[in-house]
């Protein structure tokens, strides 16, 4: 019988994103998901203390970290995944469509010196991709929607879904970045929670629901068919796409946009250092009016 993965999860609250480490109780190799780097827009100062954490647990338990799995370009936080390789040699892997999205954003920050090869990541997965992290083997499954190189990662009774879906109360991940579509994001929810109803969903974000006083961040196929408040059993593709569409163009942008695509989209590196030694970000303007 194959080996009941450990999985520890690590939430950091000024994002609400959750991210994963899975251990393989045999040979003690592990892999980290959605890593992040903690920035503060205001001062423009990178942390490593979210990664380090996870790193001293992973160090603490004697597991070896062999791969930086993504399930997609964040557009809500930078990715750490540049930091966990330095320190153990795992590569960084992410869905093959990471090259849609990089040609998508390349001229949006005239970023000219982007390749849109996927070549800045070490593993471009595609859909059906099987892997092992030591004796626990690994699906991918392409669930775009949200970006359209959106991937989950199957693991025996257990998926790591990204930002597809959220917990029930709060329902699924918008649509509207370049390169996402509500009717594909229904068809991949759909995907999903054609899985067996007792798999475990992990989920990378959770804003606490109103009404909730505690963060969550793994529930059921079950659960979500049931209760999800956008696409539980019964909501229809053009009804999901109604109610997606028009809840969508309320949304704020997140307030790590900008700084988050440009960063993620090179799996997580920062532009070169310029003469001054200072890395430098760039902030697309345009006039409201004019």
């Amino acid at each position: 019988m194959a080996a009941k993965p450990l999985i520890e999860a690590f939430f950091d609250e000024v994002t609400f994103t959750v991210s994963y480490l899975v251990a393989d109780p045999e040979t003690c190799e592990a892999a980290v998901i959605d890593p992040v780097m903690d920035f503060d827009i205001a001062s423009g100062q990178a942390d490593t203390r979210s990664a380090e954490r996870m790193l001293a647990f992973a160090r603490e338990r004697g597991w070896r970290i062999v791969m930086v799995l993504e399930t997609h370009a964040h557009a809500d936080h930078l990715s750490a995944a540049p930091f966990i390789k330095a320190k153990t040699g795992a590569p960084i892997g992410i869905g093959e469509h990471i090259r849609d999205v990089q040609k998508i954003f390349r001229p949006v920050f005239g970023l000219d010196e982007l390749r849109t090869d996927g070549s800045d990541f070490d593993r471009l997965f595609r859909d059906g991709e099987q892997f092992f992290v030591g004796t626990l083997h690994f699906t991918v499954m392409h669930v775009p929607g949200h970006t359209p190189a959106d991937i989950a990662y199957l693991l025996g009774d257990s998926a790591f879904v990204g930002d597809t879906l959220f917990m029930p109360d709060y329902g699924t991940a918008r649509a509207d970045f370049p390169g996402g579509d509500a009717r594909t994001l229904y068809r991949s929810i759909r995907r999903l929670l054609s899985l067996p109803g007792d798999t475990r969903l992990f989920l990378c974000h959770d804003y606490k629901a109103p009404g909730r006083d505690e963060y969550r961040w793994e529930t059921t196929v079950a659960e979500e068919r049931q209760a999800s408040v956008h696409v539980h059993d019964g909501v229809d593709e053009d009804s999901f796409v109604a109610m997606r569409e028009a809840r969508d163009a309320a949304l704020a942008v997140p307030r790590l946009l900008l700084p988050s695509i440009q960063v993620n989209i090179r799996a997580g590196r920062f532009p070169e250092a310029e003469h001054n030694g200072v890395r430098y970000l760039k902030i697309p303007v345009t006039m409201k009016n004019g």
